[in-house]
């Protein structure tokens, strides 16, 4: 929005008088592999298992972070959207009010013209009886034009009103969600700063066997996940618009994970579904958080490709299932877009954009 705009807004608030001017788990989760046949050791003095469990922590933060941006920044283009569309109501509305005052103008040269006298003594001082019917008829026709006139002029400044208070409102909410959004990024800039100024502390060896315990963290969660037997159970069919989403996801495999990403060279948990659905045709809410609320609930045994996992208890991360116990996700910060296993995480619950 442009300080144009504003002062479209103040010149209304001018025009009709005295108005008040206006995501992600902590690890990054890869594809099962095969155990390896001895742990690695930490070395002396560096307990690794501690540190993955840290960096767990702050991605986690940072996630949850990033989901308040995401909002945020939906919430404001809202708030823009609609300023933009009472801007054009005010537009419209102050070309309305300008040739009603024109009317009302010419009607007061006319009087002026006719030197001050009323059209009614005007007819009932002739002296041609056709005359004063026609006057009359002028007179009621006047009266009816200059009360309805008069009831435009005043119904229109009092839309205008409501505009220019409506409008301030969506100003002071824009700038809440502004101040939001600052606030969020701010958060995920110092959990992403403490979590990469804890890994460049480690030697390349110990970052190696960090990830390696990052795998197998992940592949111990899957297992036990599927040794609940839950595969057996689970035979849903994609529909049509699910494997378009799942088409989607496919092809973005091997682009970065950058917070507030939505494509097309990057993306963030959300951003990577909600941009999958969209182009499923099927638009649903940007966030993990709004997609676990407003998206339909679905039993995790009725789960098909092109539904959505979603992880942790706050509902901080969410991915793409694509069968055989298998998501498309975008981790987090430093990691790629993957193939994981469904179970390598907490899962809180699966929605269906397109129940």
């Amino acid at each position: 929005m442009g300080w144009g705009k504003r002062s479209i807004l103040s010149a209304a608030v001018t025009v009709v008088c005295a108005v008040t001017v206006l995501g992600v788990p902590g690890t990054a989760f890869a594809a099962p592999a095969p155990r390896p046949s001895t742990s690695p050791t930490p070395p002396p003095g560096k307990d690794l298992e501690k540190v993955r469990e840290e960096l767990d922590r702050l991605y986690h933060d940072a996630a949850v972070a990033t989901d308040a941006y995401n909002a945020a920044e939906e919430k404001a283009e809202q708030q823009s959207a609609r300023i933009d569309a009472l801007t054009q109501k005010i537009q419209q509305g102050q070309r309305r009010l300008a040739g009603l005052k024109d009317r009302a103008g010419a009607a007061a040269r006319e009087q002026y013209r006719t030197g001050g006298i009323p059209p009614t003594a005007q007819f009932l001082l002739s002296d041609d009886p056709g005359q004063v019917l026609d006057g009359a008829g002028l007179v009621l026709q006047g009266q009816r034009a200059t009360k309805t006139l008069m009831g435009e002029l005043a119904g229109t400044q009092k839309q205008l009103r409501s505009y220019a208070a409506d409008a301030a409102d969506r100003w002071r909410k824009l700038d809440a969600e502004r101040r939001a959004k600052a606030a969020a990024k701010k958060r995920i800039q110092r959990q992403i700063a403490a979590a990469e100024k804890l890994e460049s502390q480690l030697e390349k060896k110990d970052r190696e066997r960090l990830a390696e315990l990052e795998k197998q963290a992940a592949l111990k969660a899957q297992t036990r996940w599927l040794d609940t037997g839950i595969l057996q159970r689970i035979h849903g069919k994609a529909s049509a618009q699910g494997e378009k989403a799942v088409a989607f996801a496919t092809a973005q495999l091997g682009k970065p994970y950058v917070w507030g990403a939505e494509g097309p060279k990057a993306y963030d948990c959300s951003g990577l579904t909600s941009q999958a659905w969209a182009a499923a045709g099927r638009p649903i809410p940007r966030t993990s958080q709004e997609q676990w609320k407003q998206l339909k609930h679905i039993d995790i045994t009725d789960m098909r490709p092109g539904d959505l996992v979603i992880y942790f208890d706050d509902a901080s991360h969410v991915a793409l299932y694509i069968g055989d116990g298998t998501i498309i996700q975008a981790p987090r910060p430093g990691r790629d877009v993957t193939i994981a296993g469904a179970g390598s995480m907490p899962i809180l619950g699966v929605v269906r954009p397109d129940a």
